[in-house]
């Protein structure tokens, strides 16, 4: 699957970053659709409230952080929401009502690597989509599609619709081709599909969300969408729910020290890199540090042995996926955060939530000198030569341990920032002109 971390960071960034929602109501009969809570007499009056469906492919719902936000915002103001999303693992309900939402799921095939993976997981999620959709329609209504990619093949979904007056919305968390490009390193003929997909997508779009002016310049150069039919919301963190926690002094393995990450695990996050930089960092003697990665993804297992080969368990940990309470308990431990994207285009022109997450706890950052990075962080990070990536990324991590005033300093300027300009609240008047335009 394609994931990302935009944007949210991806699935496991959506684990991570999700809170557990305060009012869960499910069908008797979850794994059947007919099962869904039924209209009630205040529905009946209510049938010209503007209605939207939310499509997301890559990660399921309430899990994916950003989704969720906007399900909540759109519901407060007094939208009906309906979400589909996959099934996983820990969600595997074909229908629930959460906090007013209702969200239906549907089946997945089995991961398969490759080429041939993709191409099943697409197909399968189209066939799964369009039945729903249909279904979701004739039972509840929707004036409007809002598609958040990967893939971006949900357009196919919304085309039928539009012949009824339906409002196809574009949420654009990740620029796929060069997903691809930063995944696999080649241009073959998926990578030319991805383009003419995300082509297409722009072409049926009556109204795109951009998480960040990168995203707006693709949308209005490479899709040639209308700058006036293009709304940046940004993806920021909801400090209502994403606090501060006290320090817990044992999570530091019995160093004086903790390095925090949290976000997805592919090869373009980059986490190779982090684990080569603690063992640099141990060549120089320190051994005063230890490592917390936080999240699961398909690399996963393979940076666990390379932790094991570099014997390096009493340095690094990967949790996997953990909840929300003890990734707040890590990172508000944390002495310093990092970010260790690996430089290229699409982490170049993309906005990491885990970046505004350090920020919103306080926490210093380490990353590489990536365009959007430096725009969200500012000077709250540090940031690394992208060609001198290992001894550079260590260095500039060992002076901010070593400089506790400006850990101080950097930490509070971030927090600052979040509470004044990137916190979710602010982009929720972004998302509600960009349904304005589309429904007019």
């Amino acid at each position: 699957m394609l994931n990302s971390a935009q944007a949210s960071d991806s699935i496991i960034a959506a684990d991570m970053s999700s809170t557990t929602p305060s009012t869960i109501t499910s069908a008797p009969a979850p794994e059947a659709p007919l099962s869904e809570a039924q209209p009630t007499s205040a529905d009946r009056k209510t049938t010209m409230k503007r209605k939207v469906l939310i499509i997301v492919e890559n990660a399921p719902v309430p899990l994916d952080p950003r989704v969720w936000k906007e399900a909540l915002a759109l519901r407060a103001a007094n939208y009906e929401v309906t979400v589909l999303s996959p099934k996983h693992k820990r969600h595997t309900r074909s229908y629930e009502l959460i906090d007013g939402i209702h969200i239906y799921r549907h089946p997945m095939p089995p991961f398969l690597p490759g080429s041939i993976g993709y191409l099943l997981e697409y197909g399968c999620a189209l066939f799964w989509e369009s039945l729903y959709s249909w279904w979701i329609y004739v039972r509840r209504g929707f004036h409007s599609i809002q598609a958040c990619n990967p893939p971006d093949d949900i357009f196919l979904v919304a085309l039928p619709f539009k012949l009824f007056g339906v409002k196809f919305i574009f949420d654009h968390h990740d620029v796929n081709p060069e997903l691809y490009l930063a995944k696999y390193g080649r241009r073959d003929w998926f990578y030319w599909g991805l383009v003419w997909l995300e082509k297409l997508t722009f072409r049926f779009s009556d109204v795109v969300i951009a998480t960040n002016d990168s995203y707006l310049e693709v949308a209005t150069t490479r899709g040639r969408v209308p700058a006036d039919n293009v709304f940046i919301v940004r993806n920021g963190p909801d400090l209502t729910k994403f606090a501060r926690r006290a320090v817990r002094p044992e999570l530091k393995y019995g160093k004086p020290y903790l390095v925090g990450y949290v976000g997805n695990m592919g090869n373009q996050e980059g986490l190779d890199i982090l684990v080569e930089v603690a063992e640099y960092i141990r060549a120089l003697g320190r051994q005063d540090i230890h490592f917390t990665c936080v999240g699961e993804g398909p690399a996963l297992p393979d940076l666990r042995r390379m932790v094991q080969n570099k014997q390096l368990e009493d340095m690094v940990t990967f949790t996997g996926r953990i909840s929300d309470e003890e990734l707040l308990d890590i990172l508000s431990t944390a002495d310093v955060c990092v970010n260790p994207d690996k430089p290229c285009r699409m982490n170049d022109i993309s906005t990491m939530i885990k970046i505004m997450e350090y920020m919103a706890l306080a926490k210093p950052i380490v990353q590489f000198d990536l365009k959007e990075g430096r725009v969200s962080a500012q000077g709250s990070s540090l940031y690394c030569d992208n060609e001198n990536q290992i001894e550079d990324f260590a260095r500039k991590i060992l002076w901010l341990l070593d400089h506790p005033a400006e850990r101080k300093r950097m930490g509070e300027l971030g927090r600052t920032r979040v509470e004044r300009e990137l916190a979710w609240e602010y982009s929720v008047k972004h998302l509600l002109a960009a349904y304005d335009r589309a429904l007019g």
